[in-house]
């Protein structure tokens, strides 16, 4: 049956989610069972108000999470709920509407929302989380809303905001495997490159951004009127450049390769020639006038997030501060901006969206991204190790609450973790970051690629936990389980790290260390 037939007979006919998960097969045998699944999403359902009803109810979410997620358990109880949680959470904003499926970002309706109230500033997060979906549809649908519908509205919503679209869609890939659907998409993605190009290219060839086109109003160094150069926006298109490269080459438009390889280039020149300060050791944003701004924020950690900076001392430096009380270390997370700087949460609290200096999520799983990336794919790395990764997800980890039970909202106030938007019902299961994809790709470290290798480089400190399973991975096709038993009692498969495709083993070894294997 055809996707589109199937999303047509689900409206006339109300067919069940059970029989949806026939038509994508079921998830075989693996090692862990649906038990913990099952009683964390009756919990989570039993302290719900559920104001909001979309494609998966809670009433259905245990089906349609049992047939759609990895399973994960670890003894860290803080991590493996929150993962599971934000799974629960992530349901909820899937809607199926006549043009395909599509994600929102808040739960209740927005004023700045474009059809069917999707808004693109979370789009890369939203991307990257459901790359681990078992269904592909409802990903490629949406970035099918986003490249095919949204253009043909009254209002087009996809370049509202600065995003990583073309870099998240062929990491998409790297997990799916559908060399069709990057052949289908890559000219409108290239499309879409020149637009931005267009709209926001400075002669210098460097791209700039107010600061609410980045989702990060209001911020220290922002602007609604300058045309600032910011690490955001210039590192998007830096990583996009280079998706398109790759994308280019795996499909043979030698055209766009030859376009797109040398604009990576050049942007990784500018990015560290023009937005560095050597003297404070941070990219920052630089201004119109000339001179950078004084502010180290978070977004300085955003080109790691697309391993643009080159691997040299001098920039490994900047990760220093995460580690710094007077930097952008807080009891409830890291902060937007560095806590010494005297504009620091100078903007109000909780009336707009500040950025100068609250625990924002969208920003957390970007600087984690590039935190992990400077630990498996550098040499110079100045002092970070897999406890300061792990400290920090955990931490983001246990920011996930209100008044003792599970939340995801907006922003935080960094020293109580109060959310600073109260109980404004816009502001509950907040779909503006990811969470499930750090703990998949980067803790547990499945490292996606375009070969058929399955490469897996996990940062979970040494001695940190003595047992773990990640199961009923799709991946290239294959169901994948990763675990490790130190002693063998606890999956009875024996002793150590242990991987399987499709239940067989292809992987064994007495220690949790980096590993490629063939798949």
């Amino acid at each position: 049956m055809k996707s589109s037939s199937r999303i047509k007979l689900s409206f006339l006919l109300g067919v069940s989610l059970s029989i949806f998960s026939i038509a994508i097969g079921q998830p075989g045998n693996g090692v862990l069972t649906n038990d913990k699944l099952k009683s964390y999403v009756t919990y989570f359902n039993s302290i719900d108000s559920e104001y909001v009803r979309n494609y998966v109810p809670n009433d259905k979410a245990y089906d349609w999470l049992s047939q759609n997620i990895p399973l994960f358990e670890c003894p860290d109880t803080t991590l493996q709920k929150i993962y599971y949680y934000r799974w629960w959470c992530f349901r909820k904003h899937l809607k199926q509407t006549p043009d395909g499926y599509v994600f929102t970002e808040f739960i209740t309706p927005m004023n700045h929302g474009g059809k069917y109230n999707t808004i693109s500033s979370g789009l890369g997060h939203h991307i990257y989380e459901g790359r681990w979906l078992r269904d592909p549809q409802y990903i490629n649908d949406y970035i099918n809303f986003w490249l095919y519908v949204d253009p043909k509205t009254p209002k087009p919503h996809l370049r509202n905001f600065s995003s990583w679209l073309q870099n998240a869609v062929y990491n998409y890939y790297l997990v799916k495997h559908d060399k069709s659907f990057i052949q289908k998409n890559i000219q409108v993605l290239h499309q879409d490159y020149k637009q931005w190009e267009a709209d926001k290219k400075l002669p210098n060839q460097m791209f700039w951004q107010f600061d609410v086109r980045d989702a990060m109003e209001e911020s220290i160094s922002g602007s609604r009127k300058d045309k600032n150069m910011r690490p955001t926006i210039n590192s998007y298109m830096y990583g996009n450049a280079g998706a398109l490269t790759k994308m280019a080459e795996l499909v043979g438009v030698d055209s766009l390769k030859r376009i797109y390889k040398p604009k990576a280039a050049l942007l990784k020149k500018l990015v560290q020639d023009s937005l560095w300060d050597s003297k404070e050791s941070f990219f920052k944003v630089r201004h119109p006038n000339g001179k950078l701004n004084e502010a180290m924020e978070a977004i300085g950690y955003i080109p790691w997030y697309f391993n643009l900076p080159d691997d040299k001392k001098r920039y490994a430096k900047q990760w220093q501060q995460i580690t710094d009380t007077t930097g952008f270390n807080a009891p409830w997370g890291l902060t937007t901006a560095e806590r010494r700087h005297p504009l620091f949460r100078t903007h109000g609290s909780g009336h707009g969206c500040e950025w100068d200096g609250p625990v924002w999520p969208y920003a957390t799983t970007q600087t984690l991204k590039g935190l992990s990336n400077l630990l498996t794919n550098y040499k110079n790395k100045d002092g970070m190790t897999s406890k300061v990764f792990y400290d920090e997800l955990y931490t983001y980890a246990w920011s996930h609450q209100k008044r003792g039970l599970p939340y995801l909202g907006e922003y935080q106030d960094e020293k109580n973790g109060e959310w600073l938007k109260g109980d404004n019902p816009r502001s509950s299961y907040y779909n503006h970051s990811s969470f499930a994809d750090l703990i998949i790709s980067d803790l547990i470290g499945l490292k996606p690629r375009q070969d058929n290798v399955l490469e897996v480089y996990p940062l979970i400190p040494e001695g940190k936990w003595d047992w773990f399973c990640l199961d009923k991975v799709m991946y290239h096709g294959k169901q994948v389980t990763i675990l490790f038993d130190k002693d063998g009692t606890r999956y009875n498969k024996g002793k150590g790290f242990r991987i399987y495709a499709d239940g067989k083993e292809i992987y064994k070894g007495s220690k949790l260390k980096q590993v490629k294997v063939s798949i």
